[in-house]
């Protein structure tokens, strides 16, 4: 008999963590809100909300952020909406206008081209401003057909990359998944289970200069990704199909 006391359920649940995954602190999930209050609740700052529209509750960002001038901005007109339109032309609607913060929560997986979203907002964004977002690493599909994309947090790394003119404050996961695949996988895959897999990312940076005539098409592989050595071990948990006999 076994002297070793029994395993935790976090014990077990820490196996499913990929030790080069980073998990948020300072913008983790139930901590983001709050940190952008502290920062940007102030006097003379514009805050602008991408996908301001009240859709899964009530919002009280609004009230939260009642020292600054806040803008919500949504493709359909609602509650806690002040402009409408769409989030791929997004400077289009505030000519002549600059912003200390814009942010958004949950939105990004539904832009049919985040790439384009991320320009637009390096547009309005003042040099010394921050953009936050967050979005799904693994999670359920949903709003669909308004579900285009997940995130991991190189992938927000890369929309808001130096080559766009934004320095990285903070990027990771939060609330990390216990899964398996189903038994309506194929045979070699069933009951195995999935490691490294996390419901949100979030994604904090600053805008330290301005990019003139910014085109993704002209941008170097390195600025966006930082390196370009693909690993050469895969990472654990990783299911492979068994080679054909």
């Amino acid at each position: 008999m076994s002297n070793n006391p029994p395993a935790s359920q976090a014990d077990i649940d820490a196996k499913f963590l990929h030790a080069d995954v980073p998990l948020c602190k300072t913008v983790s999930h139930l901590q983001w809100v709050s940190h952008l209050i502290g920062l940007f609740n102030k006097p003379g700052m514009r805050v602008l909300e991408i996908g301001s529209r009240e859709v899964t509750g009530k919002s009280n960002v609004r009230e939260r952020f009642a020292n600054a001038h806040y803008v919500g901005f949504d493709l359909y007109a609602g509650r806690n909406v002040d402009v409408v339109g769409d989030a791929h032309k997004l400077a289009s609607y505030f000519e002549g206008e600059k912003f200390d913060l814009i942010y958004s929560s949950a939105v990004l997986e539904h832009f049919a081209m985040p790439w384009l979203v991320a320009t637009q907002i390096a547009r309005l964004l003042k040099v010394g401003g921050m953009t936050f977002h967050e979005t799904h690493f693994s999670y359920s599909s949903h709003e669909r057909p308004w579900h285009f994309f997940q995130f991991s947090d190189m992938a927000l790394r890369t929309l808001f990359s130096k080559a766009l003119g934004f320095e990285c404050i903070e990027a990771g996961m939060s609330n990390p998944i216990v899964a398996r695949f189903s038994l309506l996988a194929d045979p070699y895959l069933q009951n195995r289970s999935v490691t490294g897999l996390y419901c949100h990312t979030e994604y904090l940076g600053r805008k330290v200069r301005d990019v003139e005539d910014f085109r993704w098409e002209d941008v170097d592989l390195a600025d966006v990704v930082g390196q370009t050595t693909y690993p050469e071990v895969a990472a654990p948990g990783r299911a492979e199909k068994p080679p054909e006999r």
